[in-house]
């Protein structure tokens, strides 16, 4: 299939100096591609250049086969919308005003919205879960509620290619979710072609389609998330001096802390032991380290009698024996093998 958004030759920059020399992407209808890399690779700066932000130095951006730097403006932003990290300070208007400034390339010369703009920005504020802060004061809200109404006024272009710089920054991790899943549902259901930049490498990981690595001074890498995210090249990408990246769960794991450990704490056990020698400080998987040096004492459950002891008489010294235990179980004992001490 064609790529419907393409660079060729591509060198990005400012002030006619090149910060990034033949840049070469490629997007189709469909899928979502995602830059990452290290702070000042100059992701952001590929992606203005792309939405004619910033002129390039050489080369140029083509949508489905026509030069972005021969289209009208207002054609350019019936096809295309970006979404930055930069702050807008609009003055004396609502969420809901901001959003409807997405239909200005539909209207005419004053500018006046029609009343299936007005529609059409309402869906927009509604997809994004904005609807509460449709007549709140856009200077007034949160820089997490301004994402999410930019990212409205973005839907309200009805493009076909959206560019986003960062989307997730000042989100919490319920609309980082809810964004994230937006966007791939819209790919699908109405085959967008998206072109974003990420710092949350667990998001890109299970989001794109095609992964580019940033890297200075060139375009280091570009494949598939199964190719582009192994420990060793990540740990390569950003210089990784401590600590380790996790690919099965895209996590970061932080370096040991120095020196001999002196409390093992079993999670979810809330059991700790004191020993300050029990344990040979070696990394160890957690089933062998527990199993040399530790060992389970389950007390017996402790029932109370069946039911026929009501029908059958017994002594007064036999159901002494049998009491009625907690309603909570016995708690599980850990005892260390080398000092002899337990903990609860």
């Amino acid at each position: 299939m064609k790529p419907f958004l393409h660079t060729e030759g591509l060198a990005v920059g400012y002030n006619g100096r090149p910060l990034l020399e033949e840049v070469c992407l490629a997007v189709r209808r469909g899928e979502i591609l995602t830059l990452i890399g290290p702070n000042g690779a100059g992701k952001s700066t590929i992606l203005k250049t792309i939405a004619r932000q910033l002129t390039p130095i050489r080369g140029t951006v083509y949508l489905d086969g026509d030069s972005v730097w021969g289209m009208p403006e207002g054609e350019l932003a019936k096809r295309l919308a970006l979404v930055t990290t930069g702050r807008v300070d609009p003055e004396l208007m609502t969420c809901l005003d901001v959003v409807e400034t997405g239909r200005y390339p539909y209207t005419g010369r004053l500018g006046i919205l029609s009343r299936e703009d007005r529609r059409i920005a309402a869906e927009a504020l509604a997809q994004v879960g904005g609807e509460a802060l449709a007549e709140r004061p856009f200077a007034c809200i949160s820089d997490g509620q301004r994402q999410r109404i930019l990212l409205a006024r973005a839907l309200c272009q009805q493009p076909d290619v959206i560019v986003l710089d960062e989307p997730t920054s000042y989100l919490d991790i319920r609309h980082k979710l809810e964004l994230l899943n937006l966007l791939k549902r819209l790919v699908h259901q109405k085959q967008l072609a998206v072109v974003m930049s990420l710092h949350e490498l667990d998001l890109a990981q299970r989001v794109s389609d095609t992964v580019v690595c940033v890297n200075g001074s060139c375009i280091e890498r570009c494949g598939t998330p199964e190719a582009i995210f192994t420990a060793d090249y990540i740990r390569r990408l950003y210089g990784l001096t401590g600590g380790s990246y996790e690919p099965v769960f895209g996590s970061v794991e932080l370096e040991a802390v120095p020196g001999p450990p002196r409390v093992f704490v079993i999670g979810g056990g809330a059991a700790v032991c004191r020993c300050t020698g029990g344990f040979s400080g070696r990394a160890l998987p957690l089933p062998r380290a527990f199993w040399r040096r530790m060992t389970w004492i389950i007390p017996p459950r402790r029932r109370w009698p069946p039911v026929w002891w009501r029908r059958r008489p017994m002594r007064r010294s036999a159901l002494r024996r049998w009491k009625r235990p907690n309603k909570r179980s016995a708690p599980v004992k850990v005892r260390c093998v080398r000092c002899r001490s337990s903990a609860r």
